[in-house]
């Protein structure tokens, strides 16, 4: 693939959107700041539940199944993970954002093609990372100030990087791709060691 697709682009996004209302907020001082920064939270989960929604119904090709069951599962994971982050910005009183502005990924031309199964996991590696940086930025926000929302983000951080380490495992289990020299292995976006995931500090 030549350059981020527009899924990575838009969660680039989104990413740097996060970063900037923390900047604006400092800390989560404010029940707008929080709602904004849970609304960029939720964006990350539509964008994905969309994309991945797709990729499974119009996977084709020799990895059509593989494609299936990495996306299904995932897809559904990242609903659930909408739906609770849904009711947390209801009960702070603000209103879900379920049509974020300016990403591309959200307009109605296809996916592209599903063909090689080393550009899927690499973008969805690339995706888990830019999720994992925006919860962890996010979480020591909240610090007690709301301890509730807080414990939410990092059960959502902990099933993150779950998959991150999944799919690390599914690249060493690859082998090379064709055509290509072997690499050392990727870094562990998970910040993971000796097999332990990086938690959140306070």
């Amino acid at each position: 693939m030549s350059g981020p697709q527009p899924f990575v682009a838009d969660l680039q996004e989104l990413h740097r959107r996060a970063r900037e209302h923390l900047e604006e907020g400092s800390r989560v001082g404010d029940a707008e700041t929080a709602l904004k920064l849970l609304n960029d939270v939720l964006a990350t989960g539509v964008v994905r539940v969309l994309r991945y929604t797709a990729h499974y119904l119009s996977a084709r090709g020799p990895h059509r199944e593989a494609v299936k069951q990495e996306f299904g599962p995932h897809a559904r994971q990242e609903q659930e993970h909408a739906l609770r982050l849904t009711e947390r910005i209801q009960q702070l009183g603000g209103c879900p954002d379920f049509k974020p502005a300016g990403l591309r990924s959200l307009d109605a031309s296809p996916p592209y093609d599903v063909q090689d199964r080393w550009d899927w996991i690499h973008e969805e590696l690339a995706a888990a990372d830019l999720v994992l940086q925006t919860y962890r930025a996010l979480i020591p926000s909240f610090a007690d100030r709301d301890p509730v929302t807080r414990q939410l983000l990092e059960d959502l951080l902990s099933q993150e990087e779950a998959h991150a380490r999944d799919l690390e495992a599914r690249i060493r289990g690859s082998g090379p791709r064709p055509g290509t020299a072997p690499s050392a292995p990727a870094p562990d976006p998970t910040g993971s060691s000796a097999g332990r995931p990086r938690r959140p500090s306070a």
